[in-house]
């Protein structure tokens, strides 16, 4: 199962677990079972403190097998073998199990050992899923943490029984105490915070008393963080604040184009600027989404943005960095079916639809990309553009013609997603050349046609295009004094990563020239 150089990396890793911890294997005679019992074997092998007990109680997922650390009732379950994305995730409960510390923030840690209930959390993944390691880890630790949470992780294209008889169609799926309770990524933050009802309270009160900034960055991803490091090497008080640090970089999986870093993928590089960020003193106010901004009566004053759990922060200078999201189709049954069929994300949700027919609506270079790599899974892929003609480049296209099971419809319109038994069934199009209704029998359907601006909280307050973009000149300036925008949700051209970035550092250093051109009005608190 593991190569040696990988066997050598666990072995150094595994010399941080303090505590003896026991692997309870639950195996039948599967071709699969036979595969996890090699590994947790080869893990055996590595450590004097780590035991193989195959005559544990048995689990009725097989093959599974669980984590725990001996003589305690702490312990994690994986059902399946978490290789792929979810090997870090193997590797981080084996050391958390076995007593190394976290580095989640004791603050955090504190609030987990605090929940009082009982919490059995089962999740359900795929190893391709570069958003499901983020959950998976987070239940782990907080199984680890306090005794009364357990958690089992899945992994759905190995349970395909289990898989659609809870009507799984998306991943990461969480459900608590038997029933759906979350889907998507979500971090430890979010997590606990979801579980926590009171949290949001509390961290309302703590905002409030927080001193006015200089510069207040709203938005975590590539464009907020460079803004935010920018600022704050300029000495001046720095705060960030976002409803999901990292933003839509978290979902992206391969990135081929950010200057001088050949290949990385979203949650790396998600990390990566998080530690940048923490470099500086700036402050980070994570899971916090602004939904109405004040400008400042002059000048020089201080603007306020209203954040949804009715905590409020000052600044004498605002950057807005909010992104983007998916486009929706906007067609009856979209909603209704959304991760009962329909989804966004085909590195994640591609392995449930194993065998199955799909469609992926759009033909730009994303659309083309995930009709590409759902080939290699299902059985059947229909892509659908509602233009005459593919906008993908054309190596892309050539790749996606030559596919033996990808059926390519152009001029067509998307009208409707239909369902049957509370999930997808097919979808209908009209042919724009002939008029015809044309209806396609699926059981997937991937959105893929482009991003829309998170804009909508800013409408009236200063000046969106058509589309919904904050309007901005070539210093980042947006019609406020004082207001500076910078990334995807801007009418700055071509959404890319590397060019966010640039954004946001000229965004920072225009609030920060600003800054010292307008003195504070008189009498007005100043920043801290």
């Amino acid at each position: 199962m593991l190569d040696a150089n990988l066997k050598d990396q666990l072995k150094a890793y595994l010399q941080n677990v303090t505590q003896p911890i026991e692997l309870v294997a639950s195996l039948n005679d599967s071709d699969k079972s036979r595969e996890l019992h090699t590994l947790l074997e080869e893990i055996e092998a590595l450590s004097d403190r780590i035991s193989l007990n195959e005559d544990g109680e048995a689990d009725v997922r097989r093959p599974s097998f669980a984590i725990n650390r001996v003589g305690t009732d702490i312990g994690v379950r994986f059902a399946g073998i978490p290789m792929g994305h979810e090997f870090t995730s193997l590797v981080l409960a084996l050391l958390q199990v076995g007593g190394h510390r976290s580095k989640a923030s004791q603050e955090v840690i504190e609030q987990i050992r605090a929940l009082d209930g009982n919490f059995e959390f089962e999740t359900y993944f795929s190893l391709s899923c570069q958003n499901c390691p983020d959950v998976v880890q987070a239940l782990n630790l907080m199984s680890v943490l306090n005794p009364k949470i357990k958690h089992t992780a899945i992994d759905g294209a190995l349970f395909q029984d289990e898989v659609e008889q809870r009507e799984v169609m998306a991943v990461p799926s969480v459900y608590l105490n038997g029933e759906p309770w979350g889907s998507g990524r979500m971090t430890l933050e979010e997590i606990v915070a979801k579980v926590d009802t009171n949290s949001d309270a509390r961290e309302a009160e703590k905002l409030n008393q927080k001193d006015p900034f200089e510069v207040l960055v709203i938005g975590g991803g590539p464009a907020g963080s460079a803004a935010a490091i920018y600022a704050a090497r300029k000495g001046i008080a720095t705060g960030i604040a976002a409803e999901r640090f990292g933003g839509q970089v978290a979902d992206t999986l391969g990135i081929e184009n950010l200057i001088s870093v050949p290949y990385t993928e979203g949650p790396k590089l998600v990390a990566a600027m998080e530690q940048h960020v923490g470099d500086y003193e700036v402050d980070v106010m994570n899971l916090q989404r602004a939904e109405k901004l004040v400008p400042a009566d002059q000048a020089g004053g201080l603007h306020e943005v209203r954040l949804a759990n009715g905590a409020s922060l000052k600044a004498r200078s605002v950057i807005l960095s909010t992104g983007a999201r998916w486009r929706q189709l906007g067609v009856p049954g979209e909603a209704e079916y959304r991760n009962k069929g329909v989804a966004y994300c085909p590195h994640c949700d591609g392995p449930l639809f194993k065998g199955k027919r799909v469609a992926v609506i759009g033909g730009g270079n994303s659309g083309v990309e995930a009709a590409i790599d759902l080939a290699g899974i299902v059985g059947h892929v229909t892509l659908i553009e509602f233009g005459d003609q593919m906008r993908a480049d054309d190596v892309l296209q050539k790749k996606l013609r030559s596919l033996p099971n990808v059926d390519i419809r152009v001029s067509a319109q998307t009208t409707e997603i239909l369902g049957a038994d509370g999930k997808v069934s097919g979808l209908t199009y009209t042919d724009r050349t002939s008029g015809e209704s044309q209806t396609v029998a699926l059981e997937g359907v991937f959105v893929q046609i482009g991003l829309v601006p998170n804009t909508e909280w800013l409408k009236g307050d200063l000046e969106l295009s058509q589309h919904g973009e904050i309007i901005v000149n070539d210093r980042g300036e947006t019609s406020v004094p004082g207001v500076f925008a910078a990334g995807d949700a801007t009418t700055v051209p071509y959404k890319q990563i590397v060019i966010s970035m640039g954004e946001g550092a000229k965004a920072a250093l225009s609030a920060f020239d600003f800054l010292i051109r307008h003195e504070a009005p008189e009498g007005e608190e100043q920043a801290a």
